[in-house]
């Protein structure tokens, strides 16, 4: 039974090219010292049930964010203020559409099944940090081929 493995193993590698730095863990434990290349990938496997023989189906979140800049200079648009929070959540928002659409595109290939639709949550100023973007939370089914109930 390798499917834990697996699921973070792709993950990782469906996000790898377009983000700087994945992460893995407590999401509350999220790093972001000075040293963390932007934007950041966030993945955090939570719960898993076995909702059938042969099948663990885990509880995913992925935390996509970008670091805010501001201009420090005064903007007189109020909708748009001087920083790049709305550019943080637009392309962070697409990272994280294109690994659902990747993730889903590759079930064949992978063995590795998103189920029902993500729940994206929108977070700015994350973890008390100037840090934007999106947490996505959706349930992956794997399979369970190593252990046979017939033995």
């Amino acid at each position: 039974m390798n499917g834990y493995t697996q699921l973070l193993r792709h993950i990782k590698q469906t996000g790898q090219p377009l983000v700087s730095t994945i992460t893995q863990g407590d999401i509350a434990a999220l790093d972001t010292n000075d040293t963390t290349l932007f934007p950041l990938l966030h993945v955090s496997v939570g719960n898993a049930t076995f909702p059938a023989d042969g099948v663990v189906r885990f509880s995913v979140k992925i935390g996509c964010f970008d670091i805010r800049d501001s201009t420090g200079e005064p903007n007189p648009d109020a909708y748009y203020d001087n920083d790049n929070e709305i550019d943080n959540l637009n392309a962070t928002l697409a990272i994280l559409n294109r690994i659902w659409l990747l993730l889903k595109r590759d079930t064949d290939e992978t063995n590795i099944s998103v189920s029902g639709i993500p729940g994206l949550e929108q977070c700015t100023e994350f973890s008390q940090n100037l840090l934007d973007g999106w947490i996505m939370a959706f349930e992956v089914d794997t399979p369970n081929i190593l252990i046979n109930l017939c033995e």
